[in-house]
């Protein structure tokens, strides 16, 4: 994936591979991630028990989904980790608005978008999308991870909203978060049919043990 890089490290005389982005700001690491240096460009380990987009990919995701020049609306970007690596990987010539309903995560936040200029930190409520009409444009990309009973009917709002057809959408669903007795596997047919009805044709999708306990990745084509 354009962006997106597996580089090699050597530990006690044995190498492993680890998922990284090109770092935006020379220097700058966000939540204490390691910087390394490769053929003399920055590297930042892109840690996967830290972000379950990252979780994704090691997975075996290797889909559309990010690249140079992309607009991305991504709701519930929390302190900035896994928003910082999107904006490593979108570069300058993209934009991310980053959706944050939480006035303490957004203190965080804003300490990331000082140093990375594509990012546009929203203190806003992801099940209103209308309310931030005046800020966000149409997107190539949305990604959702808000912890809601509603995700999926969330993410469709917000899909409907932003997400120009044909766009690629991404949605972490925490099965707890929609109903805490009930088995994850129930939770996640149940959005995935929830997800179809509502104009999203689903490519790929995954659990995310043993990163993430209950969750599932499922990624797919905005068709509206």
């Amino acid at each position: 994936m354009p962006g997106i890089y597996f580089v090699t490290l050597l530990e006690a005389g044995r190498a492993r591979k680890e998922l990284a982005t090109k770092n935006l700001v020379k220097g700058y690491s966000v939540y204490g991630e390691p910087l390394v240096r490769v053929n003399g460009e920055e590297y930042r380990i892109w840690i996967p028990y830290r972000s379950k987009l990252a979780a994704f990919i090691v997975k075996g995701f290797r889909g559309d989904f990010i690249r140079p020049g992309s607009r991305v609306l991504y709701l519930g970007a929390a302190q900035g980790t896994t928003v910082s690596h999107v904006s490593d990987v979108i570069g300058n010539t993209g934009i991310i608005y980053a959706i944050e309903i939480s006035s303490r995560a957004m203190t965080e936040l804003l300490s990331v978008t000082a140093k990375k200029k594509n990012i546009v930190p929203l203190l806003a409520d992801a099940r209103r999308p209308e309310s931030y009409m005046t800020n966000v444009s149409q997107v190539d990309y949305l990604y959702c991870d808000v912890a809601q009973p509603n995700q999926s009917e969330l993410f469709l709002q917000n899909a409907r909203y932003y997400l120009k057809s044909g766009g690629k959408g991404m949605i972490a669903i925490k099965a707890r978060s929609i109903d805490v007795v009930a088995d994850p596997r129930k939770v996640f047919a149940q959005e995935r049919l929830a997800l179809k009805a509502g104009g999203f044709k689903i490519v790929q999708e995954s659990e995310l043990e043993p990163f993430e306990k209950d969750h599932l990745i499922i990624y797919g084509e905005w068709k509206g």
